[in-house]
């Protein structure tokens, strides 16, 4: 039964121009490092731009980790082009300095050597900082330090309209928000796919693991790693939380969500309520007490986001507005790409995540989440042992078997994504990934490790080597005058936007947190 209406939305969707009009957006995080290696010390360059008002070239954790985000495409090659535009852009502005296009970071001196990102003297401004000084204070500096690949995916009205029709419904943001809804189940049923096929950190830098314990074994005298690992950054060592990881967030209805999620961002959590609100100096630390400061510290795969421009905090807004697009935040920086991801990655994610919203989702629960769980961590640590079994509806399945089912579905979806667009580019990235499923030693975690024996070198100097390389690349490639002056524009801009802001904001900090940790959220 559940087959046959999987056929039949196949077929109902065949055809439709909106398939060819799936909304894209990147989001790249990058550490900025020194000709010695190092995480570089120099503030974020003013030639990029205001951090704190610039459209595509922000900061994230720390001053030297750019951010770098496209606008919104209808396409994967724009989107794409937008990505690289930007990355040669900043090349131009850089110096001596390259971008490390790892997620696990380079050679880092110690927590006083990570620069906190600075956004100036506006309530915005402070706000990001106090946000930044409470996931230092929390979880440490180190662990901001790792950065990743997010990827913004929605569907375009006219395909909304038609695919209530195919569903017997009248389109409206109910309707949008429970099949977005049921995406986000199906992603975090199979999330486990995404580690083993396109995580890329399997090792790290010593310096990483200064004073951690860890299970990771010797590569050479200065990297570790798990021989079978994938994606180390997915895992306990990663960009990951134990305490948020015993919480369970119900995505059944946004009411669950809702309700789920409220007393992670109201009730006081013992351990941040002891580091208190304020440091002995009487500024703010942190910016609450609760186990979660603001919704943007929920470190999950997939993230249901309001629209990017609102007054409201994001969970009010997806109470007021509804879901707007989802964020993909399960993807590792793939160092062999300039720009940390390729166009075929993007094809199968597309094909990956409209299968997961057509494909019917069962409810979740405690138990089931607790399924997932389990088996993202054995894929982390143990995703290319040929012998893996995973926890799939309950039961343990071979990672390959299970993969394969996936897999096959998601080829029926890129077909019909591709007469759209009279090519091949879905089915072919199916194709890859169903290699990579057969053969381990092609997934880029395998490839990565494949590159440090072959070049004989740590994984800080393999990663090294190939960031010039990327360099060398973009810069043979100029960016046109007219786009350069684009860049230019909009650096100045955003100059001035900040200028604005500071001035004419008046507000004391106290009272503008206060307005903004409201959640008045209607019962």
């Amino acid at each position: 039964m559940l087959e046959q209406k999987f056929s039949q939305l196949l077929a109902g969707l065949r055809g439709h121009p909106g398939l060819g009009q799936l909304n894209h957006g990147l989001e790249k995080e990058a550490l900025r490092i020194d000709r010695h290696g190092y995480l570089s010390k120099k503030p974020h360059p003013n030639a990029l731009g205001s951090s704190l008002t610039h459209p595509s070239i922000t900061t994230d954790f720390s001053e030297a980790q750019l951010e770098l985000v496209t606008s919104v495409h209808s396409s994967i090659e724009s989107c794409m082009q937008e990505m690289e535009e930007i990355h040669r852009f900043v090349y131009e502005v850089l110096d001596s300095e390259l971008l490390w296009p790892s997620s696990m970071p380079c050679m880092l001196r110690g927590e006083k050597s990570i620069p906190l990102a600075d956004y100036g003297s506006s309530n915005l401004g402070k706000f990001k900082r106090v946000y930044r000084q409470g996931l230092a204070l929390r979880y440490g500096k180190y662990m901001q330090t790792i950065s990743g690949m997010h990827y913004n995916f929605s569907l375009p009205n006219s395909l909304w309209a038609h695919y209530a029709k195919l569903r017997g419904v009248e389109d409206s943001i109910e309707f949008r928000n429970q099949s977005y809804l049921g995406l986000i189940r199906n992603f975090r049923r199979y999330a486990w796919l995404l580690v083993y096929l396109f995580g890329t950190s399997p090792a790290v830098c010593g310096s990483f693991l200064a004073g951690r314990a860890h299970e990771l074994e010797p590569f050479d005298g200065e990297s570790y790693y798990l021989p079978y690992a994938t994606s180390l950054r997915m895992g306990p060592l990663g960009y990951q939380s134990t305490e948020q990881g015993r919480h369970y967030l119900s995505y059944n209805t946004l009411a669950d969500y809702r309700k789920s999620m409220l007393p992670l961002l109201s009730k006081p959590h013992p351990q941040y309520e002891e580091l208190g609100l304020h440091s002995s100096n009487g500024e703010y630390q942190q910016l609450s007490l609760s186990l979660l400061q603001t919704e943007a510290e929920s470190y999950t795969p997939i993230r249901p986001k309001p629209k990017a421009k609102c007054s409201l905090r994001p969970l009010l807004a997806l109470e007021k507005q509804g879901i707007e697009y989802l964020e993909v935040r399960c993807l590792d920086l793939n160092p062999f790409f300039s720009t940390g991801i390729d166009r075929t990655t993007l094809y199968f994610l597309d094909a990956f995540l409209l299968l997961s919203l057509i494909t019917p989702s069962p409810r979740d629960s405690q138990e089931h989440w607790e399924e997932d769980q389990r088996s993202q961590s054995m894929v982390v640590e143990r995703g290319r042992d040929p012998n893996l079994e995973i926890i799939v509806d309950g039961k343990f399945r071979s990672l390959h078997h299970s993969g394969r089912t996936v897999l096959d579905l998601v080829e029926q979806v890129a077909r019909l994504l591709d007469e759209i667009d009279g090519g091949s580019k879905h089915k072919d990235a199916v194709v890859l990934q169903k290699e990579k499923l057969q053969n381990p030693s092609k997934t880029p975690s395998a490839l990565l490790l494949q590159q440090m024996a072959t070049w004989e070198k740590s994984y800080y100097r393999t990663i090294e080597t190939l960031s010039k390389q990327h360099r060398d690349d973009l810069q043979k490639q100029p960016l046109s005058e007219s786009r350069r002056q684009h860049y230019h524009e909009l650096a100045t801009q955003s100059h001035r936007d900040q200028r604005e802001l500071e001035v004419s904001d008046t507000r004391p900090f106290e009272h503008y947190l206060e307005d903004f940790m409201q959640l008045e959220l209607s019962e």
